[in-house]
């Protein structure tokens, strides 16, 4: 099959990991053309570790109009609410990691109505959790699904949801649990933490009714994820630990070697496992 030409939108952790791991030919069959980030100090320090020579763009048009056809989004929920339907009516693929966003309906929606007109594909890595592929083969028969995430409280410092919030990180001296809520409140309030609570929406029973709890624990020094899930087929319990991403506490590892992985089978195609 044709080389894939990979853009990226966002090159902070994430993006700039992916770019690492295309241009030193982790992901097969792939190339880096084009780079795109609204800070361009971002986009020149990571242009310094690559081989090869992507062009970079501080307008989102131009990005568009380059010659990659596959985008990653690895920038926020706010550059996914502004740029993927723009990405996707440009005629290009899409993989989406701040998958927060798709919690809002109308943005989901207008996505799944470009894919239709364009002939294109959005796709969204598993992110930091395990256990999607069985969330997804038994959706029809869900009754309940939470997802509990424990995270050292520097990990949730700066989250929207403290601007409100009479929670004091800086006193959180034992496990305390800080929200309870669902997963589309969830995505808003905490949007660098629980991508994967929408992630666990949309493979199963949606932002509505999955049920999310945050807990600070200073002893931590791991993002944990748990999910447990009932229905007519019996009980799922998921539980991964995570070692945070280096440069960024937020941001669990294994996102990033999710996204490289979805990446590498989108643009290697042949033998899939799971769904």
């Amino acid at each position: 099959m044709p080389k894939r030409r990979v853009g990226i939108i966002g090159c902070g952790t994430i993006g700039s990991q992916l770019a690492v791991a295309v241009d030193t030919g982790k992901v097969g069959n792939a190339s880096l053309v084009s780079l795109f980030d609204t800070v361009q100090d971002n986009v020149y320090g990571l242009k310094q570790k690559l081989r090869s020579i992507p062009s970079i763009y501080s307008s989102i048009d131009d990005f568009l109009s380059s010659d990659c056809d596959i985008v990653v989004e690895a920038a926020s929920q706010e550059a996914t609410r502004s740029f993927a339907r723009q990405v996707l009516h440009a005629g290009k693929d899409l993989i989406v990691m701040s998958v927060g966003a798709l919690a809002d309906k109308a943005l989901l929606a207008e996505l799944l109505k470009e894919i239709g007109n364009n002939n294109k594909s959005i796709y969204i890595p598993t992110g930091a959790i395990a256990g999607i592929d069985a969330i997804r083969a038994v959706r029809q028969h869900l009754d309940s699904v939470t997802l509990t995430t424990t995270k050292n409280p520097r990990a949730l410092a700066g989250a929207p949801f403290f601007k409100t919030s009479r929670v004091n990180l800086e006193e959180i001296r034992q496990r305390t649990t800080i929200y309870e809520g669902t997963a589309a409140d969830a995505v808003r309030a905490f949007p660098a933490n629980v991508n994967v609570a929408a992630v666990l929406s949309l493979a199963g029973i949606g932002v509505d009714r999955t049920m999310v709890r945050i807990v600070a624990d200073p002893t931590f020094t791991t993002n944990q994820h748990e999910i447990t899930a009932k229905g007519s087929f019996g009980e799922f319990h998921f539980t991964v630990n995570n070692v945070p991403s280096p440069g960024n506490p937020k941001t669990s590892y294994l996102a990033v070697l999710s996204a490289i992985e979805c990446l590498r089978s989108v643009c290697e195609g042949g033998m899939r496992v799971g769904s």
